[in-house]
């Protein structure tokens, strides 16, 4: 069965979904939970997220972005965790924050797709077309439709083949796209204004021309860093061979990915990485997302008769 539910809260609605992924696992979304959460609430969320750290890293934690002593990324992240239905016990998580970024003259909002962790006892369980794509497809539909600019930073070769596979206009890591001005800018104003949302420090180097970060692991984030032979490989070697060459793993390189979520890879998520026995589920609930996100708008914005806000005045 899955849930979905709109919680008023602030200046807009959020959205929080849930649903049962599998027999094992239950999944729940929650769109900026730091925004309209209780206190108490987002405690739980923080200690479910840290339970997760320190089964992936052996006790250690993490010092940058959802557990900086500064809670402001609560209120511009969605946050995906998967929990365990027997127990409760949250077994991995994602987070996305929401990157102000200017675009054509008109701000905008770009998601970087974030922290992924996955309890090493869990992996292998089916769960990354919940934690590598599901949220985007969830706000995807939540924007109406419009296309959604995406970044990444990493130095794992699964996931930089896994970014370039799921997601368009790819730069750098996905054949046959080259580097664009939307690309260049972009990255420009990440590095400038938001490097602290995955751990980079201010001392970090940056190659606009290839989008590489140098000695990225120093402004939180060091105990994420990997050897080249420690890092899970893609099943193409031809990422594998990329970020062997591309980045300096010793002195701890990372790649920034730029890419754009639109119709076309949202129906390769749904076709490709949505599991069968999951879609008929998802189709109903999303529906009711779009009525409320594209459809309701677009209805009462036609009725002439009735108060719509500053496009109508009563």
């Amino acid at each position: 069965m899955l849930q979905t539910s709109f919680m008023k809260a602030l200046s807009g609605d959020y959205l929080r979904i849930r649903f049962h992924a599998n027999s094992e696992h239950i999944v729940e979304v929650i769109e900026r939970p730091g925004a309209w959460l209780l206190t108490d609430e987002v405690d739980g969320l923080v200690s479910d997220c840290a339970q997760v750290v320190r089964a992936c890293l052996n006790g250690q934690k993490l010092d940058y972005g959802l557990f900086a002593p500064d809670r402001t990324p609560w209120a511009r992240s969605i946050i995906t965790i998967v929990r365990r239905t027997d127990n409760g016990r949250s077994v991995a998580f994602n987070a996305m924050p929401l990157l102000p970024v200017v675009r054509g003259g008109q701000n905008d909002a770009l998601l970087h797709l974030g922290l992924v962790m996955i309890d090493p006892n869990e992996r292998g369980e089916g769960l990354s077309w919940v934690l590598y794509g599901f949220t985007c497809f969830a706000l995807f539909v939540r924007r109406g439709l419009r296309p959604l600019w995406i970044s990444s930073v990493t130095q794992v070769p699964a996931v930089v083949g896994l970014v370039a596979e799921t997601f368009a206009e790819v730069y750098p890591g996905q054949r046959g796209t080259a580097q664009s001005f939307a690309h260049r800018h972009l990255a420009h104003q990440i590095m400038a204004h938001e490097r602290h949302a995955f751990g980079v420090g201010d001392d970090a180097g940056f190659d606009m021309d290839v989008q590489v970060i140098t000695d990225a692991y120093t402004g939180g984030s060091d105990n994420l860093k990997k050897t080249f032979a420690v890092a899970a490989k893609h099943r193409d070697s031809r990422y594998n061979a990329y970020c062997e060459a591309a980045l300096d793993y010793g002195r701890g390189d990372d790649v920034l990915q730029i890419g754009k979520l639109d119709l076309a890879t949202a129906r390769r998520y749904v076709t490709r990485m949505v599991p069968r026995g999951v879609l008929p589920a998802l189709a109903v609930q999303f529906l009711f997302v779009s009525l409320a996100a594209i459809v309701a708008p677009t209805v009462q914005w036609l009725d002439t008769k009735k108060h719509y806000g500053r496009l109508r005045p009563a």
